[in-house]
Protein backbone atom coordinates (compact mmCIF):
# COMPACT_ATOMS: atom_id res chain seq x y z
CA UNK A 1 0.00 0.00 0.00
CA UNK A 2 1.37 3.49 -1.19
CA UNK A 3 0.93 6.19 1.54
CA UNK A 4 0.98 9.81 0.91
CA UNK A 5 3.71 12.07 2.66
CA UNK A 6 1.50 14.01 4.55
CA UNK A 7 0.37 10.71 5.82
CA UNK A 8 3.94 9.60 6.50
CA UNK A 9 4.60 13.21 8.33
CA UNK A 10 1.69 13.07 10.51
CA UNK A 11 2.09 9.33 11.66
CA UNK A 12 5.28 10.52 12.60
CA UNK A 13 4.29 13.81 14.39
CA UNK A 14 1.66 11.53 16.26
CA UNK A 15 4.30 8.54 17.29
CA UNK A 16 6.84 11.51 18.66
CA UNK A 17 4.14 12.98 20.77
CA UNK A 18 3.15 9.27 22.14
CA UNK A 19 6.89 8.85 23.03
CA UNK A 20 7.09 12.21 25.01
CA UNK A 21 3.61 11.83 26.49
CA UNK A 22 2.95 8.02 26.44
CA UNK A 23 -0.87 9.11 25.95
CA UNK A 24 -2.82 11.12 23.15
CA UNK A 25 -5.97 12.54 24.82
CA UNK A 26 -8.88 14.33 22.46
CA UNK A 27 -9.67 17.13 24.31
CA UNK A 28 -5.50 18.10 24.52
CA UNK A 29 -4.53 17.56 20.93
CA UNK A 30 -7.69 16.67 18.72
CA UNK A 31 -6.06 17.21 15.55
CA UNK A 32 -3.96 14.66 16.22
CA UNK A 33 -6.82 12.31 17.92
CA UNK A 34 -8.42 13.34 14.98
CA UNK A 35 -6.70 12.36 12.38
CA UNK A 36 -5.49 8.70 14.54
CA UNK A 37 -8.61 7.57 14.52
CA UNK A 38 -10.41 8.69 11.49
CA UNK A 39 -7.51 7.76 9.02
CA UNK A 40 -7.07 4.25 8.85
CA UNK A 41 -3.87 4.63 6.74
CA UNK A 42 -2.36 6.86 9.54
CA UNK A 43 -3.29 4.79 12.64
CA UNK A 44 -1.86 1.74 10.39
CA UNK A 45 1.83 3.67 9.78
CA UNK A 46 1.30 4.75 13.91
CA UNK A 47 1.10 1.19 15.11
CA UNK A 48 3.88 -0.13 12.24
CA UNK A 49 6.12 2.36 14.24
CA UNK A 50 4.88 1.17 17.88
CA UNK A 51 5.68 -2.19 16.48
CA UNK A 52 8.96 -1.48 15.28
CA UNK A 53 9.59 0.17 18.80
CA UNK A 54 8.62 -3.14 20.67
CA UNK A 55 4.88 -1.40 21.94
CA UNK A 56 1.67 -1.49 21.24
CA UNK A 57 -0.62 1.17 20.38
CA UNK A 58 -4.32 1.18 21.75
CA UNK A 59 -7.21 3.73 21.92
CA UNK A 60 -9.10 2.71 25.06
CA UNK A 61 -12.05 5.67 25.32
CA UNK A 62 -10.83 9.11 23.84
CA UNK A 63 -7.19 8.09 24.91
CA UNK A 64 -4.26 6.19 22.63
CA UNK A 65 -1.74 4.86 24.64
CA UNK A 66 1.98 3.89 23.97
CA UNK A 67 2.48 0.37 26.11
CA UNK A 68 6.16 -0.81 25.84
CA UNK A 69 6.43 -4.53 25.78
CA UNK A 70 7.16 -6.34 28.52
CA UNK A 71 11.10 -6.44 27.83
CA UNK A 72 10.79 -2.94 26.63
CA UNK A 73 13.74 -1.56 28.18
CA UNK A 74 13.84 1.38 26.65
CA UNK A 75 10.46 2.65 26.93
CA UNK A 76 9.20 1.05 29.77
CA UNK A 77 11.37 -0.22 33.10
CA UNK A 78 14.44 -2.48 33.32
CA UNK A 79 13.89 -4.89 37.10
CA UNK A 80 17.14 -2.81 38.11
CA UNK A 81 15.38 0.60 37.45
CA UNK A 82 12.58 -0.69 39.20
CA UNK A 83 14.30 -2.25 41.77
CA UNK A 84 16.15 0.74 42.45
CA UNK A 85 12.76 2.94 42.51
CA UNK A 86 10.33 0.65 44.66
CA UNK A 87 12.76 -1.28 47.14
CA UNK A 88 15.58 -0.45 49.37
CA UNK A 89 19.06 0.40 48.59
CA UNK A 90 21.18 -3.36 48.25
CA UNK A 91 17.74 -5.03 47.59
CA UNK A 92 17.87 -8.52 46.58
CA UNK A 93 15.51 -10.31 44.08
CA UNK A 94 13.16 -11.54 46.70
CA UNK A 95 12.63 -7.62 47.87
CA UNK A 96 12.01 -6.94 44.25
CA UNK A 97 9.35 -10.03 43.73
CA UNK A 98 8.10 -8.50 47.12
CA UNK A 99 7.17 -4.95 45.27
CA UNK A 100 5.52 -6.98 42.36
CA UNK A 101 3.39 -8.53 44.79
CA UNK A 102 2.36 -5.50 46.99
CA UNK A 103 0.91 -3.77 42.96
CA UNK A 104 -0.82 -6.92 42.03
CA UNK A 105 -2.92 -7.22 45.55
CA UNK A 106 -3.45 -3.15 44.79
CA UNK A 107 -4.79 -4.24 41.39
CA UNK A 108 -6.86 -7.21 42.72
CA UNK A 109 -8.63 -5.21 45.45
CA UNK A 110 -9.81 -2.23 43.45
CA UNK A 111 -10.19 -4.94 40.45
CA UNK A 112 -12.15 -8.30 40.06
CA UNK A 113 -12.57 -9.29 36.67
CA UNK A 114 -16.25 -9.41 36.73
CA UNK A 115 -19.17 -7.59 35.43
CA UNK A 116 -19.64 -4.83 32.41
CA UNK A 117 -16.95 -2.96 34.46
CA UNK A 118 -13.99 -4.89 36.27
CA UNK A 119 -13.44 -2.13 38.52
CA UNK A 120 -15.46 -3.00 42.41
CA UNK A 121 -14.44 -0.35 44.61
CA UNK A 122 -13.69 3.43 44.32
CA UNK A 123 -10.82 3.31 47.36
CA UNK A 124 -8.68 1.80 50.17
CA UNK A 125 -7.23 2.92 52.71
CA UNK A 126 -3.23 2.44 53.46
CA UNK A 127 -3.37 0.46 56.26
CA UNK A 128 -6.57 -1.98 54.96
CA UNK A 129 -3.56 -2.25 51.57
CA UNK A 130 -0.71 -3.40 54.13
CA UNK A 131 -3.38 -6.05 55.86
CA UNK A 132 -4.43 -7.35 52.76
CA UNK A 133 -0.48 -7.89 51.67
CA UNK A 134 0.26 -9.52 54.47
CA UNK A 135 -2.79 -12.14 54.72
CA UNK A 136 -1.78 -13.10 51.22
CA UNK A 137 1.08 -14.16 51.86
CA UNK A 138 0.66 -15.81 54.99
CA UNK A 139 -2.23 -17.51 52.78
CA UNK A 140 0.02 -18.03 49.84
CA UNK A 141 3.02 -19.66 51.70
CA UNK A 142 0.55 -21.89 53.42
CA UNK A 143 -1.55 -23.00 50.45
CA UNK A 144 1.25 -24.11 48.38
CA UNK A 145 3.43 -25.48 51.43
CA UNK A 146 -0.10 -27.90 52.12
CA UNK A 147 0.56 -29.00 48.32
CA UNK A 148 4.14 -30.08 48.92
CA UNK A 149 6.47 -27.54 46.37
CA UNK A 150 6.72 -24.04 46.63
CA UNK A 151 7.05 -22.86 42.55
CA UNK A 152 10.06 -20.83 41.94
CA UNK A 153 8.85 -17.87 40.23
CA UNK A 154 6.06 -17.28 43.13
CA UNK A 155 8.36 -18.09 45.86
CA UNK A 156 5.71 -16.89 48.56
CA UNK A 157 8.05 -18.24 51.31
CA UNK A 158 10.65 -15.64 50.49
CA UNK A 159 8.60 -12.84 49.92
CA UNK A 160 6.76 -13.25 53.06
CA UNK A 161 10.16 -13.65 54.66
CA UNK A 162 11.08 -10.08 53.03
CA UNK A 163 8.08 -8.48 54.47
CA UNK A 164 8.51 -9.56 57.57
CA UNK A 165 11.70 -8.56 57.93
CA UNK A 166 10.30 -5.07 57.43
CA UNK A 167 10.22 -3.20 60.93
CA UNK A 168 6.78 -1.54 61.33
CA UNK A 169 6.49 2.04 62.18
CA UNK A 170 3.10 3.42 63.74
CA UNK A 171 4.57 7.19 63.36
CA UNK A 172 3.98 6.41 59.54
CA UNK A 173 8.03 6.48 58.72
CA UNK A 174 9.07 6.73 55.10
CA UNK A 175 12.31 4.94 55.54
CA UNK A 176 12.36 1.51 52.71
CA UNK A 177 13.33 -0.57 55.55
CA UNK A 178 9.88 -0.34 57.29
CA UNK A 179 6.64 -1.54 56.05
CA UNK A 180 5.06 1.56 55.94
CA UNK A 181 8.13 3.52 53.91
CA UNK A 182 8.13 0.34 51.62
CA UNK A 183 4.34 0.78 50.67
CA UNK A 184 5.27 4.85 51.06
CA UNK A 185 7.38 4.31 48.01
CA UNK A 186 5.04 1.82 45.67
CA UNK A 187 2.32 4.33 45.64
CA UNK A 188 4.65 7.53 45.06
CA UNK A 189 5.69 5.36 42.00
CA UNK A 190 2.41 4.46 40.45
CA UNK A 191 1.02 8.11 41.54
CA UNK A 192 4.10 9.50 39.29
CA UNK A 193 3.47 6.86 36.53
CA UNK A 194 -0.55 8.27 36.41
CA UNK A 195 -2.03 5.42 37.72
CA UNK A 196 -3.45 6.16 41.34
CA UNK A 197 -4.41 8.71 43.17
CA UNK A 198 -2.46 8.97 46.60
CA UNK A 199 -3.66 11.30 49.70
CA UNK A 200 -1.01 10.89 51.83
CA UNK A 201 -2.79 12.80 54.56
CA UNK A 202 -6.02 10.94 54.70
CA UNK A 203 -4.06 7.58 53.84
CA UNK A 204 -6.46 7.02 50.69
CA UNK A 205 -5.61 5.37 47.48
CA UNK A 206 -7.79 6.19 44.72
CA UNK A 207 -7.19 4.68 40.74
CA UNK A 208 -6.93 6.90 37.83
CA UNK A 209 -9.38 6.75 34.53
CA UNK A 210 -6.43 5.38 32.72
CA UNK A 211 -5.55 2.63 34.89
CA UNK A 212 -9.65 2.02 35.14
CA UNK A 213 -9.42 2.14 31.15
CA UNK A 214 -6.24 -0.36 30.74
CA UNK A 215 -7.89 -2.65 33.47
CA UNK A 216 -11.03 -2.54 31.71
CA UNK A 217 -9.78 -3.13 27.99
CA UNK A 218 -6.98 -5.08 28.41
CA UNK A 219 -5.60 -6.51 31.22
CA UNK A 220 -8.83 -8.56 32.67
CA UNK A 221 -10.04 -10.89 30.27
CA UNK A 222 -10.47 -13.58 31.98
CA UNK A 223 -6.98 -15.63 31.13
CA UNK A 224 -5.47 -12.63 32.57
CA UNK A 225 -7.40 -12.30 35.12
CA UNK A 226 -6.86 -15.96 36.77
CA UNK A 227 -3.36 -15.68 36.07
CA UNK A 228 -2.82 -12.94 38.24
CA UNK A 229 -4.98 -15.04 40.88
CA UNK A 230 -2.87 -17.58 40.40
CA UNK A 231 0.03 -14.88 41.66
CA UNK A 232 -1.40 -14.75 44.41
CA UNK A 233 -2.11 -18.00 45.51
CA UNK A 234 -6.28 -17.35 45.26
CA UNK A 235 -7.70 -21.10 44.83
CA UNK A 236 -10.82 -21.32 42.05
CA UNK A 237 -13.32 -21.82 44.77
CA UNK A 238 -12.55 -19.14 46.92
Amino acid sequence: MAYEIEEIRTSQEIFYYLLEHHELREEEEHHLYKAYTEQEAIQNLVKSQGEAAQSDIERYGNVVYLIPHEENNTLGFSKAQLKAALCKSNATDKDYYLSQFAILTLLVEFFDGQGGSSKAREYIRVGELQNCISSRLKEGAENLGEEGEEREEIAFSNMLEAYEALRSDERGSRARTTKEGFLHHILIFLQKQGLIEYVEQDEMIKTTKKLDNFMDWNLLNQNNYQRIMQVLGVKDNE
